[in-house]
């Protein structure tokens, strides 16, 4: 399902080259995306505008987790404000060919920074947990005591949720259950690097699940990341932001995954031992 059909970012210019957000958009040829499958990639390295053009097309499109940017070292013009305002966009149409008049409301932007806090929020759970026993002997608990209350039921509750925070975090599993619980069906959903501190195996993992849930739950995915993993899995439509015009590209052209590929042909001997 494609709720989201195209976003057009301004075209207009500031007389301050340097003002933010338009300077992110001064060397681009093109300023439309378009949105004709499922899942769509907004490839680039750093500094390219990935994580930018989501959080602007989520302030536009009135998203739950948009986020506020200003520049006031330049005055106090609101810049942000003024270019979201100068932004545009088409929705697409209902099952039944007629236009849609509105985003679905489950639809949400996602950030790196919401899955790394849900990230600190288990491991500050572990610290809070790991201290659970020391803390009640630090406040004077009788020596007699603290035998039975390492084995009491409390106790063993606690250094279970300890276990499985531990478990939890070391895996990567915080990324799945986080759009397990976040995504449902039906809905517009914008990813900022969603593969942030999962390894490559968990990439792919997480990739074949928006797969899935783009197919058999009719969400819509806009994803920002240059992991080659998620690159090489999601079944997508791919913009390449490091070249001038917003152009669309294959995975095996990206620069980043150029670099793997390349990288493990010049170690193809060792693999071979």
């Amino acid at each position: 399902m494609i709720y989201l059909s195209s976003f057009r970012f301004s075209d207009k210019t500031v007389s301050n080259p340097n003002v933010y957000p338009y300077n992110v958009f001064a060397d681009k040829t093109e300023n439309v995306l378009v949105f004709n499958t499922p899942i769509t990639i907004l490839y680039g390295n750093n500094a390219s505008g990935k994580s930018t053009m989501l959080n602007i097309m989520a302030n536009r499109l009135q998203l739950e987790g948009q986020e506020y940017a200003t520049s006031n070292q330049y005055g106090r013009v609101a810049y942000f404000t003024q270019f979201v305002d100068e932004c545009g966009y088409t929705l697409g149409e209902t099952d039944d060919g007629r236009p849609l008049r509105r985003l679905p409301k489950k639809s949400r932007y996602i950030k790196s920074e919401d899955i790394l806090y849900e990230i600190k929020k288990i491991q500050q759970e572990q610290v809070l947990q790991d201290g659970y026993v020391y803390e009640h002997i630090r406040r004077g608990m009788p020596k007699e005591q603290r035998a039975h209350f390492e084995q009491s039921w409390e106790t063993m509750q606690q250094l279970e949720n300890l276990k499985f925070a531990q478990e939890k975090y070391s895996n990567g599993e915080t990324t799945l259950q986080m759009l397990d619980d976040y995504i449902e069906p039906d809905a517009l959903y914008l990813l900022d690097e969603p593969e942030v501190s999962l390894s490559p195996a968990n990439q792919t993992a997480l990739a074949e699940k928006l797969n899935q849930m783009a197919r058999f739950l009719c969400c819509q995915f806009i994803i920002s990341t240059h992991s080659p993993f998620m690159l090489g899995t999601l079944r997508a439509k791919i913009y390449n932001l490091d070249v001038g015009e917003l152009a669309e590209a294959k995975w095996t052209e990206l620069e980043n995954v150029r670099y793997f590929y390349e990288f493990f042909e010049r170690h193809r001997g060792e693999f071979m031992d």
